[in-house]
């Protein structure tokens, strides 16, 4: 069925100009509201304002342009039932064919800081979903759009056809139900901001955790397979945002992607993130199994490396630094699976492409920032939701609870190994000495037992090292076995009811030992 009548309501202009141009050359009639009828008369384009059609003026202040029969009637009604073409006859109906309608940035105005509840609720867009959902609904007689990146293409479709297939408004409708479902789901979670005081509605602060969770997610890729082969898996990604972080990354070379993979280059990457110099990361199984932060990338490779060379072989590596050549011909000698980075020098990328199955992934600009969404975990028959884990050793908020304070050096060293055991599944036990873990335990049931395992992997010794462990000690036994090994200090959050037992074994081993007062559990 041919198009003959357009309406084209839209905020964002990107494009808006050129379609229309092109739907005006095959002498489809557009109709047009405000600001984008103005835009396109003032550039030539013939234009029917949506009022003159309906023979009903704007109003309300804009609130009421195309919420009319005659727009939704043309919208709605199917042009192969004979009953609806009688009606809409009878009633002076024209039908819409193509609609161009995108929405009020409600997401950018709710993040505006002096905003007010009169705002926030005057960029609630009625008419554009309104219109939206007509249209989609009766998909087979009406070409919707309201992504301008599909202007193109239902323009070339038209100007080859007059029409666009069905396969097109099938595609394009489910785009338009699944764009107003995430705007209501952004609008029942900002609504929350709302308190009536006085009779009168104000903005509060918003709560840490919002009483309703709208997930709108669009899947991005297929992946080779899940955690395991027979498990199907892919990489979704917020519908209506580019993609961001990780899921941005551009995948250089090597074999499809697995969960696994993804898994893995998280905690490799959010690692890396933690530090400031060149910083090395080597993760297998979740678990970091060598971290290192130096003056070169290529030294905290070698030292990252060097901690526990046997975990290292077909791990998954992030760095922070655009891979150099160096640091690419000591990494090619090992058998890794992924590495991400935010950029490969041109030598480094020519000594990697021998290695046609290693994965290379260059992290977009942000790929090295925390993440700070909520987190989410499923459980049979509901959602676990909590706040990512951003805390943070503040200097001030350190306590010294032996006789003996920490040197300098050791406090350093302190609080890098603070920061990867942040990474490190609980109980979770890591051993450091100049920038560079000597040890991991990762994932025991019982804390001591993780400390006998990072002094069992460790390959070089420990003598004068620090431990961190990312919760309290319940017992003596674990510091009394991390300095028989060698170390000379700890780091720990505090918080046991032996506490004072634990202290009292430090200062008879002569350790400095430091309570942070905040706990890194991961499970």
């Amino acid at each position: 069925m041919a198009v003959e009548r357009a309406l084209i309501s839209v905020f964002d202009k990107t494009g808006v100009l050129e379609i229309a141009k092109r739907l005006a050359a095959l002498d489809i009639e557009i109709l047009s509201t405000g600001g984008t009828a103005k835009l396109l008369r003032d550039c030539g384009v013939v234009v029917k304002d949506v009022s003159e059609f309906t023979g009903w003026p704007e109003m309300l202040g804009g609130r009421v342009k195309t919420l009319h029969p005659k727009v939704h009637g043309g919208l709605l009604y199917r042009r192969n039932l004979p009953e609806d073409q009688k009606q809409a006859a009878e009633h002076g109906i024209a039908p819409i064919d193509l609609v161009i309608v995108n929405l009020y940035p409600f997401e950018a105005t709710a993040a505006k800081a002096a905003l007010t509840a009169e705002e926030l609720i005057e960029n609630i867009d009625i008419g554009g979903p309104t219109m939206l959902r007509s249209a989609a609904k009766n998909w087979e007689s009406v070409t919707v759009i309201t992504d301008p990146a599909d202007y193109g293409r239902v323009a070339t479709e038209l100007e080859a056809n007059r029409e666009t297939s069905l396969a097109t408004k099938l595609e394009l409708a489910r785009k338009v139900f699944a764009t107003t479902s995430r705007y209501d789901g952004m609008i029942a979670t900002e609504l929350e901001r709302l308190s009536v005081t006085g009779g009168h509605a104000a903005l509060v602060a918003k709560e840490a955790l919002p009483q309703r969770v709208y997930l709108a997610l669009k899947r991005q890729q297929p992946l080779r397979y899940g955690e395991n082969p027979h498990q199907a898996a892919a990489l979704y990604i917020p519908a209506g945002k580019p993609p961001a972080g990780l899921a941005a990354a551009k995948q250089l070379q090597g074999k499809e992607l697995s969960y696994n993979n993804f898994v893995d280059l998280e905690a490799a990457r959010s690692i890396a993130a933690e530090f400031q110099k060149p910083a090395a990361v080597i993760i297998k199984h979740n678990n970091p199994c060598g971290t290192a932060e130096q003056q070169t990338l290529l030294d905290a490779y070698l030292r990252a490396y060097a901690c526990d060379p046997i975990s290292a072989f077909g791990g998954v590596l992030a760095f922070n630094r655009t891979v150099d050549a160096a640091t690419a011909e000591e990494v090619a000698k090992l058998f890794v699976e992924c590495i991400a980075a935010p950029g490969f020098d041109d030598r480094a990328k020519e000594i990697f492409s021998a290695k046609k199955n290693l994965r290379l992934l260059e992290l977009p600009p942000g790929g090295l920032e925390p993440e700070r969404e909520l987190q989410l975990k499923r459980i049979l028959g509901g959602m676990l939701v909590q706040q990512p884990d951003l805390g943070e050793l503040k200097a001030t908020e350190l306590k010294v609870v032996t006789q003996r304070a920490p040197t300098a050096e050791e406090l350093a060293t302190m609080k890098f190994a603070w920061k990867v055991s942040k990474h490190v599944k609980s109980n979770a036990i890591v051993f450091a000495k100049d920038g560079a873990t000597l040890g991991v335990g990762a994932g025991q049931m019982s804390r001591v037992d993780s400390v006998k395992i990072a002094v069992m992997k460790a390959q070089a010794s420990l003598q004068g090292s620090i431990v961190a462990s990312d919760a309290f000690f319940p017992f003596p036994d674990g510091v009394e076995e991390a300095a028989k090994a060698g170390a000379v200090a700890v780091i720990q959050p505090g918080g046991s009811v032996r506490d004072n037992d634990v202290i009292a074994a430090a200062d008879r081993l002569g350790m400095a030992m430091v309570f942070t007062g905040m706990r890194h559990f991961l499970h």
